[in-house]
């Protein structure tokens, strides 16, 4: 419920801070006083369309909080949990405005957007009046108003479940043949070119293979010739080798006779000689290496010109070549295979789309029936409000073209405000005092159900006495035993049914220089005097105050 609301320069109203508690709250005071600035100020911090001129004059800014006190399951926590607002007891909305025209939401001290903050105030809070289009008026709210009446969530749920199964298949059936289509159209060029790349048949890496083998043979040719010059001098015909051998022989020969001149020598020749014979063999080696049939480098080149023309002109580097063409072989299979899977979607699409159906008439047959239910409720709470030759009714009109999460039915709430006249929908058939009674009365009907847990009701009461204005207080009076009323009210029948009792009126401040709008709590005798106002107007009789201690008794 509405457990505070504070307003700072709004209007007429510079300081207030209204304490409320359960059950049916009263705002009473004279025409003029300041009540309907109370509900836009309060409207304004549910989200309501900000306007730079709601700033009282010579204020830079003004602002309203509205603290609620909750369960923690309520629909507007989770909606504020769902903008990561921060919960730690109450909820509280807060709307600056300035006076340029800008405005500024919090939720719990958060900033957020004004569309969140009305998102949330929407669940919080419903007000109901005269010319009030905003709460049960709309079309859009009766379904789920009805759903709510007659207790039909698990009926929704699997509506809704049903209905995410059959979007679900229908969008899968429907990229499935968006993709064949597109494949049929392609057919063509995908053989064609699923024949070309297998004939390819590019392997991974085989460029940076082909082109690594390319660059040595290509080197190759220019160091062979030199290499062969190079054996050629060391281990030919001509080979200094056989000539160090040689004289290595003659000079062992002649070690006996004088072995420290010779030996050195000797050994010095050997380790050239061994020298010669290794370099001999790396060139033989090289030389090996560097053979290659020229007519392998002419392939090399030929098998990287046609990896890199199919790479230009399929648009991909070489490497994505083998995976270019599996993607061509699977498009091609899955053309191949396309009207299995096809017929196979086919089929779980129109079994999902039966199912649906199957979930929402289901549905549609309990919102009939407790439409009925609702009907009749609602028509029985008429008469007491001067309204006993209205008839109010349900239709619900059922369209399988117009299926939609919540099931197939469009519900709007219809009156017939007299016998002969024809009927229509409730916020164009009605008048304005009569769409607050209709409103009253279905409200009762639904009571907490599928109801905000705060009610405003803004001088539904006006036009009506006497009886008719005690029927709308009982009425009032028994939906504030399940949920917080607030009635601005000029009826003393509504007033003295009240759990709660406040008057508005203004008074001067700043000596007399400024207007400003006063709340101020009625108990005991102050509540019976404002009440004899009512009934009297300016001048309070005795009878006045008797008649209004009667109205109080008789509440009581």
């Amino acid at each position: 419920m509405l457990a505070q609301l504070s307003i700072r320069d709004i209007v007429l109203i510079d300081r207030l801070d209204l304490q409320l508690g359960p059950g049916l709250v009263v705002l009473t005071g004279e025409t003029g006083a300041g009540k309907s600035i109370l509900l836009d100020a309060f409207s304004l911090a549910l989200g309501g369309r900000g306007d730079g001129s709601l700033v009282r004059e010579g204020q830079a800014q003004g602002q309203v909080s509205a603290a609620f006190d909750l369960p923690l399951d309520h629909p507007a926590i989770l909606a504020a949990q769902k903008h990561d607002i921060v919960i730690d007891g109450d909820l509280i909305l807060r709307r600056v405005q300035m006076a340029d025209g800008r405005t500024r939401a919090f939720v719990n001290d958060q900033p957020v957007s004004v569309q969140a903050l009305r998102e949330i105030g929407k669940v919080l809070v419903e007000i109901h009046g005269q010319h009030d289009d905003r709460a049960l008026v709309e079309p859009a709210m009766h379904r789920a108003l009805i759903d709510a009446f007659g207790g039909l969530s698990k009926e929704l749920a699997a509506t809704r479940e049903a209905h995410a199964t059959w979007r679900d298949a229908k969008t899968a059936l429907a990229e499935e043949e968006a993709r064949i289509a597109r494949a049929r159209e392609e057919a063509d060029y995908l053989r064609h070119a699923h024949e070309e790349l297998s004939k390819l048949a590019a392997q991974p890496n085989e460029e940076e293979a082909l082109a690594g083998r390319r660059q040595t043979m290509m080197q190759a040719e220019k160091v062979t010739s030199e290499l062969r010059e190079a054996h050629e001098a060391l281990a030919g015909d001509h080979s200094p080798i056989a000539s160090f051998s040689s004289v290595q022989r003659r000079l062992e020969r002649r070690a006996a006779q004088a072995p420290h001149l010779i030996e050195p020598s000797v050994k010095a020749l050997a380790s050239a000689i061994d020298a010669m014979e290794l370099a001999a063999q790396a060139m033989e080696q090289a030389l090996r290496e560097a053979e290659f049939d020229p007519r392998e480098l002419e392939r090399v080149e030929e098998r990287l010109f046609a990896l890199r023309a199919a790479a230009r002109k399929y648009n991909v580097p070489v490497v994505e070549l083998p995976a270019l063409a599996d993607r061509f072989t699977a498009d091609l299979a899955a053309l191949d295979a396309g009207e299995a899977l096809l017929t196979k979607l086919a089929k779980e699409t129109a079994a999902a789309e039966k199912a649906f159906h199957a979930a929402a008439a289901t549905l549609s047959a309990g919102r009939k029936k407790a439409a009925s239910q609702l009907d009749k409720t609602v028509n029985g709470e008429l008469p007491p409000l001067k309204l006993e030759r209205a008839i109010f009714t349900t239709q619900i009109e059922a369209d399988a073209s117009a299926a939609s999460a919540d099931g197939i039915d469009r519900v709007e709430f219809w009156v017939q405000t007299n016998p002969g006249t024809r009927p229509g929908p409730l916020m164009k058939v009605a008048s304005g005092g009569e769409l607050a009674r209709f409103m009253l009365a279905l409200k009762v009907a639904l009571a907490d159900r599928g109801s905000a847990p705060t009610l405003v009701f803004d001088e539904i009461d006006t036009g009506v006495g006497g009886a008719v204005a005690d029927a709308i207080g009982q009425r009032l009076a028994r939906l504030a035993a399940k949920v917080q009323v607030l009635a601005v009210t000029h009826a003393p029948q509504v007033a003295a049914r009240a759990s709660d009792h406040f008057q508005i009126a203004k008074g001067a401040t700043d000596k007399g220089k400024r207007v400003a709008t006063r709340i101020t709590q009625l108990l005991d005798e102050a509540r019976g005097e404002e009440i004899a106002r009512m009934l009297s107007g300016a001048t309070i009789t005795e009878e006045a105050r008797a008649a209004a201690r009667r109205l109080l008794q008789g509440a009581d």
